[in-house]
């Protein structure tokens, strides 16, 4: 697309998400906008449809007293009902003020303390619960909206309770929602997203109706998801990513298939045969894993393997534009026929690319992929700068960058390495934190924290995050990404990797086995073990997994290489505080708890 028409597409973009959603119901009113599950089976909704539900819920936020930019929880997993809720809450007016599902007491009785929110959407009686065990600190919060299950009284009510106010407060005043939209600006409040936060409390992050508003026009003018698209959205809409999915669905105008159950997600991309998807880096590297450990287990190993060797051969020529040609093209067509085609029908067929995004994708995940026909492009961005900055072009792809940058944005290497951001997407500040706010930005620019360069072509590639860098004892920088993805892209039986070594002689690491593929590779070996833990202690899995390492290690710096690694008892859990709700590794905590483990690796110095 035109440069300047591009620009053109950010700058006449709707004052509000709420009139983005008028703008996209008047263009698409019968064509299907979102598909869920009810009973077991998958059913549509038009956009006249969303739009009734949305203004039904909004209305009745309008009763229950909301205003401009009054704070809204929603504290739910991936469902319709989360995106229609929070359409309601922006529609009103008022700003989302999302919780993880997953988010543990103290956490959810901070961020609703400090959001102030005055009404959370609550998916059953757990998550009431752990709201009303914390009541006496919530002075702002009046009503809790259950979503699934039948009230217990009190200040609770029902999702059908609200959508009856709704109708009543619409039959009275019909204009009632719309008139709202028209007084919401583009610099109001929109959304209040509390950053996982590796360390201390989470930050909340303020995002403005016109950041939400950018990342939807952005994506159209970059020009790479249409209107006749299907996306399958299984992401926590609590994490930015997946909020930033549903506004860039609001401009465009495509379809959205909508399940966060991940253990169906395999059925379900059969069923509803999406052309995009996008999903964390864990994800694809589970699927690659699983395809590698049942070839190892299986007859068809040497096929498989020979099929991937076929199109390592044929990526530079594709990355080129070109097509295999002589005896590589009739390679190719056999390959495909005996394995690719396998492996893309269960991606639903009609994968046009995923997109990878909220960590850094291990670039061997992402060539393996592409050998089989399948393009997953890497993507970047922060909850601080609205989710997507710069993403990896599918007419021009290039692997080991999460691409150019997106339309209407600006981006610059500090001095430091800092990659440093401008534009519409990035946060109004932090909620209830000047002084936070003053450090994020120098002269104007988002510091990111995350280190990177921009080549020639201005494709951005992330190094590491800054304040990660591990100094061993003899001087050298180790970005500690670089050797956990280079680990776990070579050794599908691990799921984790924690790199450590800050003023040590060498790198060590933590590793986390995947429970479901050791435990298939145990049965397959005739292994006896009691549960996944037991095979922690098993010398065979033992021997198994540092032949990954090694392999691994020969793909690393020597100052890199992990000379020592021990195996984590289980994987790291959210509820232990090791690892965020969006999966990032606390790694002072996991530090902390794993001390002794980890000073054994260097007990030999």
């Amino acid at each position: 697309m035109d440069p300047d028409h591009a620009n053109d597409i950010v700058a006449q973009r709707p004052p509000s998400v709420g009139a983005v959603l008028l703008e996209q119901v008047k263009a698409s009113g019968d064509r299907e906008a979102f598909r869920h599950k009810q009973g077991g089976r998958w059913v549509s909704m038009t956009w006249n449809q969303t739009k009734d539900s949305v203004f039904e819920l909004a209305a009745g936020l309008l009763a229950l007293g909301i205003g401009l930019e009054d704070r809204v929880a929603i504290a739910c997993g991936t469902r319709i009902e989360w995106v229609l809720a929070d359409l309601a809450i922006m529609s009103a007016g008022g700003a989302t003020t999302t919780v993880y599902p997953a988010t543990q007491h103290e956490d959810v009785a901070f961020i609703l303390g400090d959001s102030g929110s005055r009404i959370v959407f609550a998916e059953d009686q757990g998550q009431v619960d752990k709201i009303e065990a914390h009541a006496d600190d919530l002075p702002a919060l009046e009503t809790i909206v259950l979503i699934s299950g039948v009230p217990r009284g009190g200040r609770t009510i029902s999702l059908d309770d609200l959508r009856a106010r709704g109708r009543e407060r619409l039959e009275a005043d019909p204009s009632c929602v719309e008139d709202v939209i028209a007084q919401t600006g583009p610099d109001h409040l929109a959304t209040l997203i509390y950053t996982s936060g590796t360390t201390g409390r989470p930050k909340g992050v303020e995002l403005v109706h016109a950041s939400l508003t950018y990342e939807g026009a952005a994506v159209e003018a970059y020009d790479i998801i249409y209107r006749d698209d299907l996306q399958y959205l299984w992401l926590p809409l609590s994490h930015v990513f997946g909020k930033a999915l549903i506004a860039i669905q609001l401009r465009i105008g495509f379809a959205t298939a909508i399940e966060g159950d991940i253990d169906s997600l395999a059925e379900n991309l059969q069923v509803v045969q999406p052309t995009f998807m996008c999903g964390a880096p864990r994800i694809f590297e589970k699927v690659r894993a699983r395809v590698l450990t049942s070839a190892a287990e299986g007859p068809r190993k040497h096929i498989v393997g020979w099929a991937f060797g076929v199109g390592r051969k044929t990526t530079p020529i594709r990355l080129a534009g070109g097509r295999p040609r002589g005896l590589l093209a009739v390679q190719q067509a056999l390959a495909e026929r005996l394995v690719f085609s396998t492996i893309k029908a269960r991606m639903g067929g009609k994968i046009r690319f995923f997109v990878s995004g909220s960590a850094g994708l291990n670039r061997e995940v992402q060539e393996w992929f592409y050998a089989a026909g399948l393009l997953v492009l890497e993507g970047y961005g922060l909850t601080e700068t609205s989710a997507a900055t710069f993403v990896n072009n599918p007419r021009d792809t290039r692997f080991g960058t999460v691409g150019p940058l997106l339309p209407g944005s600006e981006a610059r290497i500090a001095e430091d390495g800092e990659v440093m951001i401008k534009g519409p997407g990035v946060m109004r500040g932090y909620h209830h934190m000047p002084e936070a706010t003053d450090e994020a930005f120098v002269d104007g620019w988002f510091a990111t924290g995350d280190l990177g360069e921009i080549d020639d072509r201005g494709y951005l590639k992330i190094t590491d995050r800054k304040k990660d860098l591990i100094k061993t004892s003899g001087g050298k920088y180790v970005a500690p990404s670089e050797v956990e993805g280079v680990i776990k892209a070579a050794c599908p039986y691990v799921s984790q990797v924690v790199a450590y070594g800050e003023g040590r002689k060498y790198i060590s690491a933590l590793l986390a086995l995947d429970p479901g593929e050791i435990t298939a590779w145990a049965d397959a070996q005739g292994l006896t073990y009691g549960s996944p833990e037991d095979l922690t202690k098993s010398p065979e899995v033992r021997a198994l997994v540092d032949g990954y390492v090694q392999a691994a290690n020969r793909k690393l710096e020597r100052w890199e290489t992990v000379k020592r690694w021990a195996f984590l008892p289980a994987e790291l859990d959210v509820e232990r505080g090791e690892v965020t709700p969006s999966m990032k590794v606390r790694r002072s905590e996991v530090t902390r708890r794993y001390g002794d483990l980890l000073d054994s690796l260097y007990d030999r110095d």
